[in-house]
Parts: C-alpha cells; sequence; structure tokens
C-alpha cells in the first residue's frame, strides 16, 4: 500500500506539476462571521430534515460563524464552483480533490491547527486523494461505497450482480428492466462500469477502474451505450432520485446510503446491496479555498467536523462511516459497532474509491484515458442530458 501510495503520489506531481506548498494558516484569530461551504446532499444538517439530526446549530452558537451551504449533485459541479470562488470549504471525493489541488484552488492544510486530527482513522490520513509529497491538503470527513439500491417488492431475493442495471433483461417480477433503472450522471460513472468488466471480461486485463488504456475505454464506453437504452434518468439530485423510486417505478439503481435511509426511514419497500462485483466508493474530504475570506471559521468548521458526535451522527443518517473510528463505539452520538459495521466499516479495502484518472498511470507513461476524456464521451454517450 505505502509503494502504491508513494507511486500515485509521484505521478500526479508529474502529471499534473503540483509543487506541494506550505500551509497559508500557521495560528488562529477570532471567527469571521460566517462560513461558505460547498458540500454533498445530507453532509451538513441543521435539523431541517429531521430534527434529530444537527451538527450545525450548535458550531454556530459557540463560534459566532453563520453556516452557509451550497449543495452541489456532481464533482464537476463542486470543482466548478471552487473554481468560481467564493466558498470556504468543499467536501470534495476523490475523483475531484486532486483537480483541486492541481488547480490551485485549495491550500494546504495545518493540521497542527486541528486538535482532533490525532483521532483520524489511520488509512484516510495520508490518502492520496489528498496528501502530496506528505502535504496535507484537507481534513477527512467521511467515506463509504455506490451500492446497488432495488425495490423488495420487485425484487425478493437481493440481486447478486450489477447486470440488472446495464444489461436488458427480464427481472424477477417478469416485466423488463427497460425505463424501471437509473445511472450515476456524472463521467466518473465510466469506472462502475469498468468494474463490471473486471468481473465480466477478465481478458481485457483492467486492474483499476480508474486507470484504463484505449482498449479498456472503449469496452466500458460500449457497455454504457447499451445502458443508455434501459435507463429511465441520469440521476445526480439525491431528492429526486428517491421521487423516482417512490413515485415513477424506477426498482434499481447505483446510489447512495443516504437515498436507501431516507426511502427506508419513508416506509418504502427499499434495500441495498454490495453485488458479487463489488463497489466503487467516496472518500470525502474538507478542503480550504486558496482564497477564502474566513480562514478562522474554516479551521473551527475542520476540528468540529470531526468531532465524535458529529461524526457518529453523520454516518447514521447518511449511512457512511466515519472518518474517526471512535466515534462507531463511544456512545457520543447515533452510532454503534454494529451500525459501522453494517455500512461497511470492515470493508474498506474491498472498496475502488474515486480518483481522478490521469495519463500517466500504472500501465505506463501516455497509456491510460485521461479524465478530461471522461467527461466529454460520457456527455456523447448518455446524449448530453
Amino acid at each position: 500500500m505505502t509503494s502504491f501510495k508513494l507511486l500515485a503520489t509521484t505521478a500526479l506531481a508529474l502529471v499534473t506539476g503540483i509543487v506541494p506548498a506550505l500551509a497559508q494558516v500557521t495560528e488562529l484569530g477570532a471567527g469571521e462571521g460566517q462560513l461558505n461551504i460547498v458540500a454533498w446532499a445530507g453532509y451538513v444538517e441543521r435539523g431541517e430534515t429531521d430534527p434529530g439530526f444537527d451538527w450545525v446549530t450548535k458550531f454556530e452558537e459557540s463560534s459566532g460563524c453563520k453556516v452557509n451551504v451550497k449543495v452541489a449533485a456532481t464533482s464537476d459541479e463542486m470543482v466548478a464552483l471552487m473554481n468560481e470562488g467564493g466558498f470556504d470549504i468543499v467536501t470534495a471525493s476523490g475523483d475531484a480533490s486532486l483537480r483541486l489541488v492541481a488547480g490551485g484552488r485549495v491550500q494546504p492544510i495545518n493540521v497542527d491547527l486541528v486538535p482532533s486530527w490525532k483521532n483520524v482513522d489511520d488509512r484516510l490520513k495520508d490518502a492520496v486523494w489528498h496528501t502530496v509529497d506528505g502535504v496535507h491538503y484537507g481534513v477527512p470527513y467521511m467515506w463509504g461505497p455506490n451500492v446497488l439500491v432495488y425495490n423488495t417488492e420487485t425484487f425478493k431475493e437481493p440481486p447478486t450482480s450489477w447486470n440488472i442495471v446495464f444489461e436488458e433483461q427480464n427481472l424477477p417480477d417478469g416485466q423488463s428492466n427497460k425505463g424501471r433503472v437509473q445511472a450515476y450522471d456524472g463521467p466518473i460513472h465510466i469506472a462502475d462500469a469498468a468494474q463490471y468488466l473486471m468481473f465480466h471480461k477478465p481478458e481485457l486485463g483492467i486492474t483499476s477502474p480508474y486507470e484504463l488504456n484505449e482498449e479498456q475505454y472503449a469496452a466500458a464506453l460500449d457497455l454504457l451505450r447499451g445502458q443508455r437504452q434501459i435507463v429511465s434518468r441520469y440521476w445526480h439530485d439525491a431528492f429526486i432520485q428517491i421521487d423516482d423510486f417512490k413515485n415513477e417505478g424506477v426498482v434499481a439503481s447505483g446510489s447512495w446510503p443516504f437515498q436507501r435511509n431516507l426511502l427506508q426511514a419513508d416506509g418504502q419497500p427499499i434495500a441495498s446491496v454490495i453485488p458479487q462485483e463489488g463497489a466503487t466508493g467516496w472518500a470525502d474530504t474538507s478542503m480550504l479555498h486558496v482564497d477564502s475570506k474566513n480562514p478562522n471559521c474554516a479551521y473551527m468548521w475542520m476540528e468540529h467536523s470531526l468531532s465524535s458526535n458529529l461524526q457518529s451522527d453523520l454516518a447514521v443518517w447518511f449511512g457512511a462511516n466515519p472518518s474517526v473510528p471512535a466515534a462507531c463505539t463511544d456512545g457520543s452520538g447515533k452510532s454503534t459497532a454494529e451500525s459501522c459495521t453494517a455500512n461497511g466499516m470492515d470493508d474498506f479495502e474491498k472498496i475502488r474509491f474515486w480518483t481522478t484518472p490521469v495519463s500517466n498511470c500504472a500501465q505506463g507513461e501516455g497509456a491510460c484515458v485521461p479524465y478530461y476524456r471522461w467527461v466529454s464521451d460520457y456527455i456523447g454517450v448518455i446524449g448530453g442530458r
């Protein structure tokens, strides 16, 4: 693992020209009065969706920093918003974080100013999606798998394969899956197709769904073109997908535990599974904008984000895993050892976390298809939706 991290970090530096820098903030002062965050849906809650989940109100009261949240639906949207500026923090996934570093949009973090850094999961502290040559560009927030969410009335037994959302077929209820399944509206979904092919077409020689040569990449696009014929919607808004499962006849889709949890809480016949092919996943990092106007509030929030209580409640709310392992067992919030196990806390090594594809990869210099191609080609596949 260590050699892989060094290889990945060095390759990224060579490809992107990233030169590690020193943290801009050396000491903290008084809060500036506000904090502007770009976040995934469900990540920054103040009790408006469910009064039982609120980790903003007390922070505002204790810090004097009013929290403003802009929800982003995709990693590409997060990158675009950070490029525009006006935000302090973004909860970036691995397919966005290194792009933000390479683009000079985020600044190194002074972990000495984040006392709870010592409590972070050791598997995340030096993760390649936020660390370059030993310099940390973010604070780990939450991680988890992309799961297959399904309707339990359609599937009396849990599906064993992702094929129900990739290939046209009749489902257990005797009806076709055409028009009843969805796929993610983001170029990183190409990795899900590649992972599916890793299992079903080993002759392609795919070893990482984020490192694809031209032949492997073409096969993934072909699979996605077939998927295009059966999907009813390419989803990017979690709440619209929830409505589609409830009211529009959707019975299966790649999704997040967040949607599954809200659907189950609403009494819907919904469950999720990681099929035999495995799962991609996300490990999200709180990153500080290079031109943040509220760095003191931002550092206060990053420390707050690692509090065991917040991590514990967020893990239950989102159906994900805390970046602070003690949050599973210390009784500070709603998580338990059992709930963390159910969310996949022990499956870290099985998940292929979102990573920004670059041309120089383990297959050789210039051997892999870079992310800008993923963006343009995926738009072509889904027809610009």
